[in-house]
């Protein structure tokens, strides 16, 4: 199965130089930031990069997969996987452990090169030293960090590799952004977990990255992080940045994720937006004033098989009732009606019976 994205507009024009303009924000502040480091990566383009951007006009994703494979003696990671991202969407790379979703982040940041297929970024080939993964915020494989250096030597170090002059494009707005404060300027020895993954947070995003590819991005955050986390990740979609996250958090996937991949046994499975994919059921939520008496209008209804009373909610199975005809059951029984909604899947739901009972080799 293989899932075409929409078409993207290239940029064609040459946004003007602006100064940098020390703004202090802080971690709590969903959206300014991320709008700030979004804006980083339109502006202050050099030559060099516009005339990449015109030699990929025509591509249609911002991300890439063709028919990758990939395998580790006799044991197949990756096997004729297709997908891509556009810009504007956040994509959740999905599978159970051992599915091949490692592998496959890694052949699209060139890291591990695919026996057969082929992996893009911004419609340019990826392999080791590539000039446009300059362009990609990573966080693969957790933090990786010199723990005697402290947290501004480390961001420095990993910076060196691009070759580019320190400081990077989005730094002041990526360290507010993480809100390490003071202790960016300890040894990371001395960091928590969620210290550490939220340096190589800022890491990502001090290039002012087009692209995002994140790999278990919230481990070791509190749930405050984790929600500024998806805001921030929210806010860099809307300003035409393409996002890709590998993540088991279903949950939390179904609240920021726009499409998704699945994938198992190195296959794939499903791709497309999430809304398509969870699609509605056959109940319905209905809030009312005063549930007295309700239950009993609600089964006597033609068509309506369970309901189940939540204090003044209620959750109706009727499959075949349209939600005009409880409403009006209800409101001719005198019991006033708040609020009807149609019940979604959800991702857990639909993922696992997706991946559930299939066996094999498992990937990495």
């Amino acid at each position: 199965m293989y899932y075409e994205t929409r078409t993207m507009t290239p940029w064609k024009h040459v946004l003007p130089d602006r100064s940098r303009e020390r703004v202090r924000l802080k971690w709590p502040a969903p959206g300014l930031g991320a709008a700030r480091i979004a804006r980083h990566a339109r502006d202050a383009r050099t030559l060099e990069r516009h005339t990449m951007e015109r030699s990929t006009a025509g591509t249609t994703a911002m991300i890439r997969a063709d028919d990758l494979s990939k395998s580790y003696g006799r044991t197949q990671a990756v096997s004729g996987l297709g997908f891509a991202v556009d810009a504007g969407q956040i994509c959740a790379l999905l599978g159970p452990n051992g599915a091949g979703k490692t592998s496959t982040l890694r052949m699209l940041l060139g890291l591990s090169a695919p026996d057969t297929g082929s992996a893009r970024i911004l419609g340019r080939p990826v392999g080791l030293g590539a000039e446009v993964l300059g362009r990609v915020g990573v966080l693969v494989d957790g933090p990786a960090f010199v723990p005697h250096l402290t947290g501004t030597r480390n961001l420095k170090l990993l910076w060196s590799a691009t070759r580019r002059a320190w400081p990077p494009p989005a730094l002041d707005d990526a360290l507010d952004l993480a809100g390490l404060g003071a202790a960016i300027d300890r040894k990371v020895k001395g960091y928590s977990t969620g210290m550490k993954q939220r340096l190589m947070l800022a890491q990502a995003l001090m290039r002012a990255p087009d692209v995002l590819i994140l790999d278990e991005p919230a481990n070791g955050l509190d749930p405050a992080e984790v929600r500024t986390l998806r805001e921030h990740l929210g806010a860099l979609a809307r300003h035409g940045a393409a996002v890709l996250v590998s993540s088991h958090q279903l949950a939390e996937v179904q609240q920021f994720a726009t499409h998704i991949v699945v994938m198992n046994l190195g296959r794939l499975v499903t791709a497309g937006p999430l809304a398509d994919l969870l699609g509605d059921t056959d109940a319905y939520r209905v809030q009312l004033d005063d549930p007295r008496g309700a239950a009993e209008v609600l089964r006597r209804m033609t068509g309506v098989t369970a309901v189940t009373a939540r204090g003044t909610e209620f959750v109706v199975a009727a499959p075949g009732v349209a939600p005009r005809d409880v409403v009006q059951a209800l409101v001719t029984a005198g019991i006033g009606v708040t609020s009807v909604q149609q019940v979604s899947r959800s991702l857990e739901q639909v993922f696992l019976t997706m991946t559930e009972g299939d066996t094999g080799h498992a990937a990495r």
